[in-house]
């Protein structure tokens, strides 16, 4: 497999997590150094007013097994005006169950409680999930509506989530996992921050300088 991934060096997460205000007075980053600014901005789902975070993922990666908690916290932190979302990559085509998995949870509103689920079964329980019928098993297991879930897991609209998805890590140039996508315009990884760690501090600093209000305030003053 061409693609690279990431290692990622975790501390605890009270440990660096920002106020608001740090956000605000975030350290300033080089692009093509710290991250990568897209050639062609990609349109983002955020909303008027607010930034899109992206992580970029696959349940079988060990090193987004390792991160899975420490984003998880962070997400938890984020200001009001930040938009999460996690995609699922598709290096190979053994990819698309998990990714099916994920949209169909995602669907039926299970993230919060089968997300984490998902990785202990790869990563503690060694199942692979890495085809159709070995995600409907582990299904199966689970406290959910095992109809509801296989129509869902089956449907075209997860078919076209799983194109989407495919298109997104395209348009960012996704290289490995795990990785984020900012504001539609950047992209950062553990290796041009050095870690995971550092990707998330550039992240946040990414999110500051991308704020319409701050981006207004910015053109205002160069007129004036």
């Amino acid at each position: 497999m061409k693609r690279r991934f990431f290692s990622t060096a975790l501390v605890t997460a009270t440990a660096w997590l920002s106020t608001s205000a740090a956000w605000a007075q975030a350290t300033v980053f080089k692009s093509g150094k710290d991250f990568l600014t897209l050639d062609r901005p990609v349109a983002t789902e955020a909303g008027t007013g607010k930034v899109e975070v992206i992580e970029f993922f696959w349940y079988s990666c060990p090193h987004c097994n390792a991160f899975e908690p420490t984003f998880a916290q962070w997400v938890k932190n984020v200001p009001k005006d930040v938009v999460v979302r996690r995609i699922p990559v598709s290096f190979r085509d053994d990819f698309a169950p998990q990714q099916r998995l994920f949209f169909t949870l995602e669907a039926m509103n299970l993230l919060d409680t089968l997300h984490a689920k998902v990785f202990a079964a790869v990563h503690v329980e060694k199942l692979p999930l890495n085809s159709d019928a070995s995600v409907l098993a582990w299904a199966e297991k689970q406290p959910l509506d095992k109809t509801k879930f296989n129509e869902i897991y089956k449907s075209f609209g997860v078919a076209s989530k799983l194109k989407r998805a495919v298109q997104l890590q395209n348009d960012f140039k996704v290289e490995g996992v795990p990785s984020l996508g900012v504001a539609g315009r950047y992209y950062v990884d553990g290796t041009l921050a050095g870690s995971m760690e550092q990707a998330l501090k550039v992240t946040e600093a990414l999110i500051a300088q991308s704020r319409p209000a701050q981006s207004n305030a910015k053109a205002g003053q160069k007129k004036s």
